[in-house]
């Protein structure tokens, strides 16, 4: 993946999948995030795969696809910090609905990236829908031991500067700030597709019912034996793509009457 846009003062790094449309066509649009990465696969891997589903999203379904990578993983410059990924998402989004083919913009992201997508759509009203799979409905567990979340962010190469953060306090108020939970009840009444594997070890199968019943009209879909890398279940790509179907019906006529 290359530069794409700045969050801030910090260059981000991603992939743009176009569909085939003709000239002066516009198309909805969809950020997609990838999640926290794991000590095995690093920062710098963490989202290999999602140029592919975006490529598939952009031909298949017509949308203009991104993929990006969050500050401090892959080619994106920066360190991880909530508030940062937080802001990392709505530069995103703002990004995408900058191309003249975008009519709108949708958000989307696996585990901690669902998350973000919900906090990013609870501040910018302009992005039509989320879906959230594998998310975390908030990061009140890692917030009881910051510390030992700092070490695991230098671990898989996520914060590269040995001074960050300073101070540490700010750093660590914001991972219990920063709650889907929370963010998903100004989301609603727009769309939302809350995805979970019913043997994900990585977050609890609750923290989709949570979020769905905060939302109050959530498609809610639980992938029967389905872990947490969604990404890579084939059932979960195709209730995605669905989902993303259902929206472009939709989109098209709440555009109908835009200039």
């Amino acid at each position: 993946m290359e530069k794409l846009f700045r969050s801030g003062s910090i260059e981000l790094a991603g992939h743009v999948a176009q569909p085939r449309i003709a000239a002066g066509t516009t198309v909805p649009g969809l950020v997609l995030a990838h999640g926290f990465p794991d000590v095995n696969q690093g920062g710098r891997l963490s989202a290999r795969s999602f140029p592919e589903l975006a490529d598939r999203i952009a031909t298949e379904m017509g949308w203009m696809a991104m993929v990006f990578t969050f500050r401090g993983c892959g080619d994106s410059d920066g360190d991880f910090s909530m508030y940062g990924w937080r802001d990392d998402m709505l530069a995103a989004c703002a990004f995408l609905r900058s191309m003249p083919e975008v009519r709108g913009v949708w958000a989307g992201g696996f585990g901690s990236g669902g998350s973000m997508a919900l906090c990013a759509a609870a501040i910018d009203t302009d992005i039509r829908g989320v879906a959230a799979m594998g998310a975390h409905a908030d990061f009140d567990d890692w917030a009881t031991h910051p510390r030992r979340l700092l070490e695991y962010a230098r671990e898989t190469e996520i914060i590269h500067s040995r001074s960050f953060p300073s101070p540490f306090e700010p750093w660590a108020r914001q991972i219990r700030d920063v709650s889907a939970l929370r963010a998903i009840r100004s989301v609603a009444p727009r769309p939302v597709l809350v995805m979970h594997g019913s043997e994900d070890p990585v977050v609890p199968v609750l923290d989709s019912r949570l979020l769905a019943d905060a939302h109050g009209g959530a498609d809610v879909r639980i992938i029967d034996g389905g872990g947490h890398q969604l990404r890579h279940d084939p059932r979960a790509v195709a209730v995605l793509l669905g989902w993303l179907d259902r929206q472009r019906v939709r989109g098209s006529g709440a555009s109908a009457s835009m200039p």
